[in-house]
């Protein structure tokens, strides 16, 4: 049966309004990185020259990161906020830093602030956004709340933050909607993506066991899902570096399997560290997420320059 936490008062402090500092905490700048990044990946595959879409680039990364990225992080903290009052009462909205509703407006504001950024580049754009936040309320909020089963919350992550973001940057440098070369790719790495959002539950196991949240690592175990993960990043890479073989682009699909070769090594002992060392699960998926997880993304790069290669040579 699923246990429920009660819902302690939170805080009041005086003032009518949130700390400028604890909105910034809030919005969560060091998750911004993978957004960002894979909105660049977009600009760079789309095959327009750099000197014609710098600003596109700079508008897009602040539209993927410190905006999209950024409500998605409000809006969680705000519908945890009961259970944040338990486990972590130093968070914004627990500790009373932002006061009130102001979690639930800022988040609602953000939404905002994203499509109208969003309309500067184009309506494809506008349309990634739209999905973009869909994903955003529907994994942290009722009726949805995508986030309490691993299958469905890591797949929401992992097509937000790299697929459509990847989309974004493409579909913004071009102004059209991106070659479907593009879109392969893109959704390729979002795949691979859920790989990196279940190790990134490790961390929270125990306390997802309690509260009744069913994360990949409490169905199937830290082992199993640590298997799961590994296998889950790979396999779309393989497909990445076949496809750029079948594209006639084998330096770049040779730097991809290079690449994920080096992350087959380090799998191995990930896995074998967390078969060995239950006790410490998360420390094993932190360490490969150092790693591993930076081949992933330097992947997802050369690919991105693989496409440029093909498209802008026509």
């Amino acid at each position: 049966m699923k246990r429920v936490a009660s819902s302690p008062a939170l805080p009041q402090v005086a003032g009518a309004y949130p700390q400028p500092a604890a909105v910034v905490e809030l919005l969560k700048p060091v998750t911004w990185f993978a957004a960002m990044w894979a909105m660049a990946c977009g600009v760079v595959s789309s095959g327009v020259a750099f000197s014609e879409n710098w600003p596109i680039l700079v508008i897009g990364m602040v539209l993927a990161g410190p905006l999209v990225c950024g409500m998605s992080q409000a809006i969680n903290d705000w519908f945890d906020r009961d259970v944040d009052a338990i486990n972590e009462p130093n968070r914004p909205i627990p500790s009373g830093r932002i006061p009130g509703r102001w979690g639930l407006w800022i988040a609602i504001g953000w939404s905002g602030l994203s499509l109208a950024v969003a309309s500067v580049l184009g309506p494809w754009v506008v349309a990634a956004t739209v999905v973009g936040l869909f994903l955003a309320w529907a994994y942290s909020a009722p009726p949805f709340r995508l986030k309490t089963n691993g299958w469905w919350g890591n797949a929401a992550v992992g097509f937000s933050y790299e697929g459509l973001a990847w989309f974004t940057g493409a579909a913004a440098a071009a102004a059209a909607f991106p070659d479907v070369r593009i879109i392969a790719l893109a959704v390729l790495y979002s795949i691979g993506a859920h790989g990196i959002m279940t190790l990134n539950d490790f961390k929270a196991i125990e306390g997802d066991q309690q509260l009744g949240i069913r994360s990949l690592p409490v169905q199937l175990g830290a082992a199993g899902a640590a298997r799961v993960a590994c296998l889950v990043m790979l396999l779309p890479q393989l497909v990445v570096v076949g496809l750029l073989f079948a594209w006639g682009q084998p330096i770049y699909g040779l730097a991809v399997a290079g690449l994920a070769a080096g992350q087959v090594a380090l799998m191995a002992h990930f896995l074998l560290n967390t078969a060995k060392l239950m006790a410490a699960p998360y420390r094993n998926a932190a360490l490969y997420n150092a790693t591993g997880v930076t081949l992933y993304v330097s992947g997802m790069m050369v690919s991105a320059f693989a496409l440029r290669s093909l498209i802008a040579g026509g």
